[in-house]
């Protein structure tokens, strides 16, 4: 019996990569939203008639990558999943044909 590197246990760990990577790009961008709204949130009366329409834009940004988070948890989870799956079911097939 042959194992190859395109296994559900490499497709499981890449998915699991993937999602980590996801959920590490939304945590950034959530963070420099962050502190670019402490930066200019200290300003003169005009600029927060501006910034309020700015705040609700930065507001479906957060949204959207708080979503991005979520789904990459999934990600994450379903990979583990599939690698697990995989590797047992590998484990199985050894204890058969040995």
């Amino acid at each position: 019996m042959e194992i190859s590197g395109n296994t559900a246990f490499y497709a499981g760990l890449s998915t699991v990569q993937t999602g980590q990577n996801r959920v590490d790009q939304a945590a950034g961008q959530i963070a420099n939203n962050t502190i670019e709204r402490s930066v200019t949130s200290q300003s003169s009366e005009a600029q927060v008639d501006r910034l309020l329409s700015v705040d609700r834009s930065q507001q479906s940004n957060l949204a959207s990558n708080v979503i991005e988070m979520s789904q990459g948890k999934f990600q994450v989870e379903l990979g583990a999943k599939v690698a697990k799956t995989s590797d047992e079911v590998l484990g199985t097939l050894i204890d058969t044909f040995a």
